[in-house]
């Protein structure tokens, strides 16, 4: 039995960094990702793309501000459960819960917060006859490795922004990128749009619009496309066919806890602390929903901040803390490890 003072469930960036606020407190943090990997959507789906609206950075790569995430919690020293889904929770006498994972491991604290993101996610895919055939030979919906693709010819399906991002990407990578989508207008990003149109310029990017695939060939592994573009037929010799069409977010064995379900989104109290219809357990980041909700990261962020006031007065309700801003006294790690604070600092709110 896993024992801690807040777990929290998903290790996306709000998850992440409800470790900083908690361990601010001095609340010790368990998380819980079905991933394998810390990082949510930014590891698993676009560690290369660009994120612009994190304060004080103008761009960061979303990889990036995984890895700054992973090393501001490092002091506090949270503990990982990954590649298990968060699977069923009781609620106990003493006023715990206990969650078991899908791989039967438990952990047990008094506070839990969801974290989930868009919870768990399952690939949209074409509707090519044969293409269940070919995965994991020769077809794949998310792209973890970039460098599997080295040298390779390519093919990417898809208008969004997975399609645009990984095509830039991968035409530093791979031998040959071809995008293929079914309309001209693509609806990513302006800028990722113009920039797959210059690199098609350069000769970096095949570009065939408007057309749909419609055939994979080939006979232990995927080796070629048929792509109908009107009257015309395409047939491209390829290793790879990535079909990028979103994926389809679902809250998984969550929406069965009991919890208040609005639009595959849990709803919260946002007016005070972002805790859910049961006591003790919150929900943080785009997992959850009330009047005015905005799905984005700073947004988790500064409600995971608010979460950890709250958990801490339900962990602790004869003490009261207060507030200090970290320039008051640095941040200390539960290893006594000290990151200083500079001369000028700010006076504590009593």
């Amino acid at each position: 039995m896993i024992k801690t003072d807040i777990l929290i469930i998903g290790a996306g960036p709000t998850g992440l960094f409800t470790v900083f606020e908690a361990g601010l407190l001095k609340l010790k943090c368990h998380l819980i990702d079905a991933l394998p990997q810390p990082g949510g959507q930014c590891s698993e789906i676009y560690p290369k793309k660009p994120i612009y609206d994190i304060p004080a950075f103008p761009e960061v790569l979303a990889g990036d501000l995984v890895d700054n995430l992973m090393k501001q919690i490092a002091p506090f020293q949270p503990g990982f459960t990954l590649g298990e889904r968060a699977q069923t929770i009781e609620k106990q006498d003493d006023d715990t819960f206990i969650v078991t994972t899908n791989k039967g491991t438990q952990h047990q604290a008094p506070v839990v917060a969801i974290a989930g993101g868009l919870g768990s996610f399952e690939p949209r895919k074409p509707l090519i006859e044969n293409i269940v055939a070919y995965e994991d030979r020769g077809v794949a919906y998310i792209i973890r490795d970039p460098e599997i693709y080295r040298d390779k010819k390519v093919v990417i399906a898809g208008g969004g922004d997975s399609a645009l991002d990984w095509s830039i990407f991968l035409s530093d990578v791979a031998r040959e990128v071809t995008l293929v989508h079914r309309r001209n207008e693509f609806r990513g990003a302006l800028d990722s749009v113009e920039k797959v149109q210059e690199l098609k310029n350069r000769g970096k990017i095949k570009l065939i619009t408007p057309a749909e695939i419609t055939k994979l060939s080939g006979d232990k592994k995927l080796e070629s496309v048929t792509i109908v573009r009107g009257e015309e037929q395409i047939n491209l010799e390829v290793d790879h066919f990535i079909p990028l069409f979103g994926l389809a977010p679902k809250l998984g064995p969550i929406a069965d806890w009991g919890l208040e379900i609005e639009k595959n989104a849990i709803k919260v109290n946002n007016s005070l602390d972002y805790q859910t219809n049961i006591p003790g357990i919150y929900a943080i980041g785009d997992v959850n929903t009330y009047p005015g909700k905005l799905k984005l990261i700073l947004c988790g962020f500064h409600e995971a901040t608010l979460m950890c006031q709250s958990a801490y007065q339900r962990i602790f309700p004869d003490k009261r803390y207060v507030m200090k801003y970290t320039t008051v006294g640095g941040v200390t790690g539960f290893d006594g490890s000290k990151k200083e604070a500079p001369k000028a600092v700010i006076k504590a709110i009593e």
